[in-house]
């Protein structure tokens, strides 16, 4: 099993992530320099908070190179994680500073409707829904429900890399997935039983290939 590595770029309390990784059996390490992707075998995007506030902080505290080298020099697996999944992205409607580019794909705000329940941020539990068959998810597996807390949400111009949805007012995507980098929109550390399959399935799909 492949130590993960947390980047700690000051979005967020990762606590409850490595808690969740440690109670599965997993290594962790919390990288808060960014020399230190040099070693990492797999890595977790994780965040909290608006979007600019994310890529800031990643310019400022010098990720942005050690990043793109780890995901398209050396292909080491990536896993975002709510804002992590969307700073993965091109842009998003939160602000006006680029995403990191890796995924096609947009961020765009839930439209409110409480006559209807739609509330904004969507925060609780949600089924998921596999797009295809997936390392992460199964199409029979329609009873995992993960939890989501976010006013955001993700749309892949390529169908192809996306996962799984969800629906709050409308269908939008809960996970995506392109060669070595993966995003989900929830919270699996905060998902229990739900979460903690979905962490080992992730750590045996990049375990199988290397």
């Amino acid at each position: 099993m492949r130590t993960i590595t947390v980047i700690d770029y000051r979005c967020g309390n990762i606590g409850s992530v490595c808690r969740m990784l440690e109670h599965i059996g997993c290594q962790c390490v919390v990288a808060a320099d960014p020399s230190s992707l040099s070693s990492a075998q797999c890595i977790l995007l994780c965040g909290v908070g608006a979007f600019d506030h994310g890529m800031t902080s990643l310019h400022k505290h010098g990720w942005i190179q050690p990043l793109q080298q780890a995901a398209f020099g050396e292909r080491i697996p990536i896993l975002g994680i709510c804002l992590g999944m969307q700073l993965m992205c091109n842009r998003s409607q939160e602000g006006t500073t680029p995403g990191l580019g890796w995924i096609n794909a947009e961020v765009r705000r839930f439209t409110p409707d409480p006559q209807n329940g739609i509330h904004v941020p969507h925060m609780g539990w949600k089924y998921v829904s596999a797009i295809h068959d997936n390392p992460l998810i199964k199409q029979s597996d329609d009873s995992h429900r993960f939890y989501f807390c976010h006013s955001y949400f993700v749309t892949c111009h390529d169908t192809n890399d996306v996962l799984m949805t969800a629906a709050h007012g409308s269908e939008f995507v809960a996970g995506f997935r392109r060669d070595n980098l993966w995003g989900v929109q929830f919270h699996p550390e905060k998902s229990h039983r739900f979460g903690k399959t979905l962490l080992n399935r992730f750590i045996d799909a990049i375990d199988d290939h290397p």
